[in-house]
């Protein structure tokens, strides 16, 4: 049986979610809460196995009630049920260890299966909200390469074509040395640990045809 707790400021939502949620033999509502702070103090005595979290609320947000569950019981699987999908709410939510991201639009049966994938250690995203991810991602990347100088690039190319410093030295008609601080200039550049993952940065990217 899973224990789940409801975390939602509007009571028709938070009664609504609950009865549906107690048609499935899988799962036990164990408490509902209206605020984020009754929230924390309800998930403190009951140690649910998955939290509904809702993430605006009257007296905070989801995000402040998710950051002070996950410091007190990290056992805890916290998915966010929510209407909001901007930058500004995701990210922070992640980050303060939400478990999954869901939006109100998700159909009954999307939410419980969440659930029971919460509790098998199985995270789902919004596509919406993945999509947002996933872009962000992608510009973070394109702005890493974009800091380098052009002979940091023609070494990052070299790199990923598998040369060696000595190879890249001749190629391009500078000392060993000089290659040497390229690399490590590009390592640190990329956020990246070594030269494999520098390459793999390339092919990811399609930068060697460049």
């Amino acid at each position: 049986m899973i224990r789940v707790v409801v975390v939602d400021d509007h009571e028709i939502v938070r009664k609504g979610l609950t009865a549906y949620l107690q048609t499935d033999d899988a799962i036990d509502v164990v408490g509902e809460a209206s605020s984020g702070n009754e929230g924390v103090e309800l998930i403190r005595e009951t140690k649910p196995d998955v939290v509904l979290m809702d993430l605006i609320m009257e007296d905070g947000t989801g995000i402040d009630a998710t950051q002070k569950i996950m410091a007190t019981n990290p056992p805890c699987r916290i998915i966010i049920l929510t209407s909001y999908y901007d930058d500004e709410q995701v990210f922070p939510a992640l980050e303060a260890g939400a478990f999954s991201y869901l939006l109100k639009t998700s159909s009954a049966t999307e939410i419980t299966d969440a659930i029971k994938k919460a509790a098998a250690g199985e995270t789902v995203i919004e596509p919406k909200v993945a999509g947002k991810m996933m872009s962000s991602f992608r510009s973070v990347e394109k702005k890493r390469h974009d800091e380098l100088t052009e002979r940091e690039l023609e070494v990052l190319l070299c790199i990923g074509n598998g040369m060696t410093n000595q190879e890249i030295s001749e190629k391009l008609f500078i000392g060993i040395k000089t290659v040497k601080t390229h690399v490590s200039n590009i390592l640190s550049k990329l956020e990246v640990h070594d030269r494999t993952q520098a390459a793999v940065y390339v092919h990811r990217n399609h930068l060697s045809g460049n």
